[in-house]
């Protein structure tokens, strides 16, 4: 089961998602009332996560209902096309949007460091300010006026946290999650506030950190998967394509540290909360390694399979 958020005619609607077209849950409710004697109602849409697994109200109801749309010959009067909708980032205000650096070895190794076993490291976790950075699908990147040189891509397998938790296991990490969507974790590579500084021995870091924070720095959709749909979240194909010419080509699979693991990871300092996104990090293929960075006029376009594309143009900070 997929499921979007998106504005119609200045409302905000939940829907399933189908690539090319969503279903308002409202009405397929609806539908499925009149084809199956039941009364399901899907009228409140003021959270996803009341449909979303595993704590959601309406989720199992939510999972039947997509599931008769999948076998059955959809009414044409139920679908939505999505080039005539907003979509938005499947989770309005995430309390916490975690981001992960170096969970792929090739990507560390295009980078110019050594990449290093699990079993002798740990995750490297930051974070980005979730209401500034989410942009909606299809809504521009901002090639920040401070520094617009060096802007790249990042493709991501985000988690949405579904129930509250800490100190989690990963043998039971898998049981707290809702869904998973798409991320684009944009960097600014070369941002040096303040070049008259004084240099300091942290200043590197800090230079990383700060290009992560940039206003619209973080597109996220088009929808959410639940783990019905991704039973396996280390067996999904990565895809990112900068002007339809592919650039990021990867699996899950290839993750230093998995899904499960990061959840565990996290939750050992952090309480994770409903709605919390963890994005875990991208494969080889970013733009730093050929010199070649997003400007104003590309179009980014990063898929996963089962969750589908999320689609980015870029424009010039105003």
């Amino acid at each position: 089961m997929r499921i979007s958020r998106y504005e119609q005619d200045n409302q905000i609607k939940l829907g399933f998602y189908f690539d090319s077209y969503v279903v308002e849950l409202a009405a397929a409710a609806e539908a499925y009332n009149e084809a199956n004697g039941t009364a399901i109602d899907f009228s409140d849409t003021s959270c996803i996560l009341t449909y979303l697994p595993p704590c959601g109200s309406n989720a199992n109801d939510a999972e039947s209902v997509a599931s008769w749309l999948a076998e059955s010959e959809i009414n044409d009067t139920l679908k939505t096309c999505c080039g005539t909708i907003q979509l938005l980032v499947p989770i309005a205000r995430p309390n916490k949007l975690f981001l992960l650096a170096g969970n792929y070895s090739a990507h560390v190794q295009e980078g110019g460091e050594q990449a290093i076993e699990r079993a002798e490291t740990f995750p490297y976790v930051f974070m980005k300010p979730p209401t500034t950075t989410l942009t909606n699908p299809g809504q521009p990147i901002q090639i920040p006026k401070v520094n617009p040189k060096e802007v790249d891509w990042e493709l991501e397998l985000a988690i949405v946290i579904g129930k509250r938790g800490k100190h989690i296991s990963e043998a039971e990490a898998l049981d707290y999650v809702a869904g998973y969507t798409v991320v684009n974790d944009i960097s600014d590579r070369a941002y040096h506030p303040f070049p008259n500084r004084k240099e300091r021995s942290r200043d590197a870091f800090f230079d990383w950190m700060h290009g992560k924070w940039h206003d619209s720095f973080c597109p996220c959709g088009p929808c959410i998967a639940t783990p019905t749909s991704i039973p396996d979240p280390q067996a999904l194909e990565l895809k990112l394509s900068l002007n339809d010419e592919l650039r990021q080509d990867s699996t899950t699979a290839l993750q230093v540290f998995p899904v499960a693991a990061v959840i565990e990871f996290i939750s050992q300092s952090v309480t994770l909360e409903p709605g919390d996104i963890i994005s875990t990090g991208t494969p080889d293929g970013v733009g730093k390694t050929t010199g070649t960075f997003i400007k104003a006029g590309d179009t980014l376009h990063a898929s996963i399979s089962e969750i589908g594309t999320l689609s980015s143009p870029a424009v010039n900070e105003e």
